[in-house]
This record gives structure tokens, sequence and C-alpha cells, in this order.
């Protein structure tokens, strides 16, 4: 069976390279798709708080029969609970709707820079880290200014930080802060919401390589060393994302696809979001 490549975090944890993301699933969704997933060779998982549906992804990684130390599990602290008051419970409360003793990866979803939270929050995250109830700790939606803030603050650099990137999105700036600071990135709407996947260049070289137009952007992630996270409901495109493993691109495949940044930002600005 084809495995993920690992890429070894600034702390030594090893995450799969290519994992599957869990928003807009519901409950009955999560757990059907993970386990075919998993079933397919999928050994990371990408879940949250704010999805709704760790119930049903506890359940997909019970069902799945495999040993729980080959399944990387990551979940996310929402908003509405940071700080040192709340941290706690919320990750008390993923970890018992996911049926789990700990997580892999535990990341602040936003860094609501009006809360001013993040950096405290960050203190909490590093304690959890310590306790055993995570394994490493990162960030989400983070600006260069937040993960200064939180290293300055506390010597302590996320092993990720996991933002929105895809062929037009392609935040360079931030990209190369995350380099320098030994930051590995992961990418969320990775295919850009499909929107990517329509563009005559992707679907070009899709063409070519008799392969579909999200192959070719995981593999087009892939290649640029961020780990990425495609999400589907769809059982036969969980295999295909899957399958973008074995595709190889050209050196001018991926020079095209890295001409296609045009700032287009579907999600939320990180510099605002404070709800």
């Amino acid at each position: 069976m084809t495995s993920s490549p690992i890429i070894t975090l600034n702390d030594g944890v090893q995450i799969p390279q290519l994992g599957l993301g869990t928003w807009q699933m519901t409950d009955d969704e999560a757990t059907a798709s993970v386990l075919k997933a998993l079933e397919v060779g999928y050994r990371h998982i990408d879940g949250a708080a704010i999805y709704r549906n760790e119930v049903g992804v506890g359940k997909a990684i019970k069902e799945s029969g495999l040993p729980r130390e080959e399944i990387f599990l990551t979940t996310k602290l929402w908003n509405a609970v940071q700080g040192r008051e709340l941290a706690r419970a919320g990750l008390e409360r993923s970890l018992e709707k996911l049926d789990q003793d700990h997580v892999d990866l535990y990341l602040i979803h936003w860094p609501c820079p009006a809360k001013n939270l993040y950096v405290e929050t960050w203190e909490q995250l590093i304690d959890f880290r310590s306790e055993g109830l995570v394994r490493s700790i990162g960030v989400c939606n983070f600006l260069p200014d937040h993960l200064d803030a939180i290293v300055d603050e506390t010597g302590i650099t996320p092993s990720v930080n996991q933002i929105e990137l895809h062929p037009t999105f392609q935040p360079d700036d931030l990209i190369t802060h995350c380099a320098d600071l030994g930051i590995t990135i992961e990418s969320w709407s990775p295919l850009g919401q499909a929107q990517d996947l329509e563009h005559p260049t992707v679907v070009g070289i899709a063409e070519r390589l008799g392969a579909t137009p999200a192959q070719v952007v995981i593999r087009w992630h892939m290649d640029r060393g961020f780990v990425v996270i495609p999400k589907s409901r769809t059982p036969e495109r969980i295999v295909a994302n899957f399958e973008a493993l074995d595709l190889t691109l050209t050196a001018e495949d991926r020079a095209a696809i890295d001409a296609l940044n045009v700032d287009n930002r579907i999600g939320p600005d990180p510099a605002t979001l404070n709800e």
C-alpha cells in the first residue's frame, strides 16, 4: 500500500504530509469519510472543535481497528475558549468527544488579535504538551506579528501554522517567515474550494499527465514541502486524492502553478477576524 511521506516537525514529532480534512461534515459523514480514508491508507486526520463532528471522527478511529499510534490526529481550540480560564475546558471537551486521552497536534484556530488572548492561550498549550495531553502544538492563521509575539513571550515556536494556501492564494511573506522560524506550513482550502481546479493551467497539466486537477494541486503542495489536508465526503475522491502520491510534476509544472498567485483569499482575514 502506498503511504504518505512523513515530515519531522521542529519538536521531533512526525506528521504524514497528506491528510484528510473534515470541515463541513456531520458526525455521520465524518465517521464514514474517516473510515474510508483510513482504509485507503491515510494516517492523518485533521479536525476541529468548531466543526462539531469530533464524536464522528473519534468513532471512526475506534472502529478502524488500527493501532492508535498509527493515526495522527489533529484538533483545534476555538476562539470562544481562548485564554487561561477557558482553554483547558476546551481541550477536555475535545478529548471527551473524540474519546481519546491525547491528540497528536493541537492548534489555536485563529489569533483573534482584538481579543489579545492568543499569547496566554499559547502558554496553556505549552502546559498541555508538558502534561502529555497533546504531542505537538501549533497555530492556524497566524500572521508574522502573531508568530513573533508568542515566540518572543514564551521562547516556544509552534510546530505548525495551518493557513489558507492554494494556487491562487500564496502568501509568500508568511510562507517565508514560517520557514525562517522552522515552522511547518499546513495548507487549508488547498484546492481553493475547487475554484483553482478550473484554472486552464491546472487543467492542462492534469490532461497531459492523465490525472485529475485535484491530484495535480495536491502534488504541488507536497512538492512545495507543505502538509496538505484536502477534504472530501465522496469515497471516490478520497481515493483519487490519495493517489496524488503517485503523481510526478516537472519543475516546469510547479513553476507554472507557482505563477498563478493573484492574492485570491477565500476565507477570513486573520488580521481582522475576532469572533
